[in-house]
């Protein structure tokens, strides 16, 4: 391997975790049955697929091919038809589940809505009644820019219902992003609201419409509104339509329109380090197996469950887990529109309470989060409800996962750290809670089916007794993959496959340990070369956060003279307080380098009450780094708080 590939690990972490033989006796998934996944995708890969598909999913049409693989374009399950709202509501009708709440809805100032399949079901087929009378057709893009409010939800199930692309854009994403994203899908209707709600403000969504619209977007002809809050918007008769009197003349029968396999499903965009976004595409029969069967294994689904995953469907945790993925298994979903920790620190505690979630998915950053505010608030509160814990969006340190498991689960409840991407669809590495041992940060082995490993600069596996990290990949297609980047295939294959042809690159660094368990160490773009060693920036920061003194912590390249790169280390203190002073920053040093080396310490810590995160709870390191090096941080729309990035950059 290359110094340029070679990521050096330097993170230690020996405790093990069983499932507990209460949890593996009534798993969804038992040792023997994972056994036997993992053979058969090992001996007839396209086989194992293909008995997936035909168990799992209602066929209009059968498929007739399992897999037409053109590297690195997939077209799974050819020549099958199939609908994506009705594997999600109509399936459901006929039994018991017709009664069940498939979502419990709160908003953050307070209200809550519980929908049943039925009526969630009736609100669907009036919305793709609305929509097909706006002249939406199978095959036409749809804007969402809405809060989480249960109508974002009926609008991505009446856009699958009529085969129309949904295109959901994050609702505090600027009117350039809107602009951007819209015109580059070419939608023919966006679906807003006059606000949101976001900690006791409103955050104007319409206003923000108006203002794309006002500046490009030719194609866009109508625009559904849904009033939210009750502020005064710009109306256009022209164009505008509020949403609840386009529902009031629709009919609340509608037959679910069967579309091929690869029919465009949805576009959502993803942001790149440089040049403009990508809008990733997936398509419906490959996306809808995956998240089905991933929300089953991992999360453990039963019949009598209730689920909480606090993303927001603007990202694609949310497509896939608050979604598609439970509602395909008849779960019931909790949705929350607001902060997690408005008007007081526990309130994702107290939804969980009141509502007896069993399954809780969240983000390492809002764990974290949660550590600074104090066990108290935890505390508080009765969640011996819970009986799965899960995380997503970045690696996990392994004191906050620790602190997850006894503080949150009770100290018996299995963690199942997931790994995945926008670009994947759905779950790829993960825990299986009834079979898998696991280990604080790590993400453990993939799923059945999947292909993943570290390879070295050839696409060699790295050997596990190096201790050393390589490139991320997956090295098989699977049915979730996406497709392509809308309109810009070369951009699709120069990203994904340029490096390695055939084989899919993740774009993170990671590490295999002797016993095959992946370890996550950042993307590839983070990592910090300090006198030519590579060292990946959550082995850092998960030194600095096992310091008893330090709640959060994020660690950034700034250039130097000598070394090529210096580490800087942001923290966040358990006293909330703004400085740690020089005695602590001294004391820190010494304890990354006593946690993991010398040539790890960073040259320079900085302390803040609070850092920069996007409202999906993820730290944007990029500003960070932009402040290190003293340079412009440039776009913050899609922060929380952007009061803590002037705090900083004042500093």
């Amino acid at each position: 391997m290359t110094d340029e590939d070679t990521i050096e690990s330097v993170l230690k972490e020996d405790r093990h975790f069983e499932p507990s033989e209460e949890f593996r006796q009534q798993a969804n998934l038992d040792p023997e049955t994972y056994e036997e996944l993992v053979a058969k995708a090992d001996e007839d890969y396209e086989g194992f697929w293909a008995d997936l598909a035909r168990e799992e999913l209602d066929w209009k049409e059968p498929f007739d091919e399992t897999l037409d693989w053109d590297p690195p374009f997939a077209e799974w399950f050819t020549g099958g038809e199939l609908n994506l709202s009705y594997q999600c509501l109509d399936r459901h009708l006929d039994t018991w589940r017709r009664n069940k709440a498939a979502i419990i809805w709160e908003g953050e100032p307070g209200d809550k809505r519980v929908l049943t399949y039925q009526e969630l079901h009736n609100e669907v087929c009036r919305f793709a009644n609305g929509l097909e009378s706006l002249g939406v057709e199978t095959g036409d893009r749809v804007a969402l820019y809405m809060p989480m409010i249960p109508e974002l939800a009926i609008a991505v199930l009446a856009c699958a219902r009529i085969g129309a692309t949904h295109n959901v854009i994050f609702g505090g994403f600027s009117a350039n992003a809107i602009e951007e994203r819209v015109e580059d899908s070419d939608c023919s209707v966006i679906v807003t609201a006059d606000a949101g709600w976001r900690r006791g403000k409103e955050i104007e969504l319409k206003d923000a419409v108006d203002e794309a619209l006002s500046s490009g977007c030719p194609s866009v002809e109508d625009v559904v509104v849904v009033q939210r809050t009750g502020r005064a918007i710009n109306w256009y008769d022209d164009r505008d339509h509020w949403w609840d009197e386009l529902m009031a003349k629709q009919s609340a029968d509608h037959e679910a329109v069967p579309v091929d396999s690869e029919h465009p499903a949805f576009l959502l965009y993803t942001s790149g380090t440089t040049g403009k976004p990508k809008g990733v595409l997936h398509t419906t029969a490959g996306y809808a197996l995956w998240t089905k069967l991933t929300s089953r294994w991992v999360f453990d689904l039963k019949d009598d469950d209730v689920y909480f995953c606090t993303a927001d469907i603007g990202w694609i945790t949310g497509h896939s887990y608050i979604v598609y993925g439970p509602l395909q298994n008849g779960a019931t979903t909790v949705m929350y529109e607001g902060a997690p920790n408005y008007p007081r620190p526990d309130r994702l505690w107290e939804i969980v309470e009141e509502n007896g979630v069993n399954i809780f998915y969240t983000a390492p950053t809002a764990i974290r989060s949660f550590m600074k505010q104090g066990d108290e608030w935890v505390d508080k509160h009765d969640l011996s409800s819970i009986r799965l814990l899960g995380t997503v969006g970045e690696p996990i340190n392994p004191e906050a996962w620790i602190w997850y498991r006894d503080t949150v689960g009770g100290g018996d409840v299995p963690v199942v750290d997931t790994w995945w991407q926008t670009e994947t669809g759905g779950i790829m590495i993960s825990p299986l809670p009834g079979v898998t041992t696991t280990i604080p940060g790590s993400a453990t082995k993939p799923l059945p089916g999947i292909e993943a490993e570290v390879v070295d600069h050839d696409g060699d596996p790295v050997d596990p007794e190096a201790n050393e990290g390589g490139l991320l990949v997956v090295q098989k297609p699977w049915p979730s993959m996406l497709r392509t980047v809308w309109g810009d295939d070369e951009r699709y294959k120069e990203t994904y496959f340029g490096r390695f042809p055939g084989t899919y690159l993740a774009g993170d660094g990671a590490r295999r340990d002797k016993e095959g368990n992946i370890w996550i160490m950042g993307r590839i773009d983070d990592v910090i070369n300090v006198s030519g060693h590579r060292l990946g920036t959550m082995e850092i920061e998960s030194a600095l956060v096992s310091h008893p003194s330090v709640a959060e912590a994020a660690v950034v390249p700034r250039p130097d003279d000598v070394k090529g790169q210096a580490i800087v280390g942001f923290v966040t203190t358990e006293d909330h307080a703004d400085g740690g002073g020089p005695e602590l920053s001294e004391a820190l040093r010494a304890h990354v380098g006593d946690e993991i080396g010398a040539i790890a310490k960073p040259a320079e810590i900085r302390f803040a009450p609070d850092l920069p995160k996007t409202r999906s709870g993820k730290i944007m390191r990029r500003l960070l780094g932009d402040i290190a090096a003293g340079r412009d941080p440039g776009d913050v729309t899609t922060l929380e708080d952007p009061d803590v990035l002037d705090a900083l950059i004042d500093e």
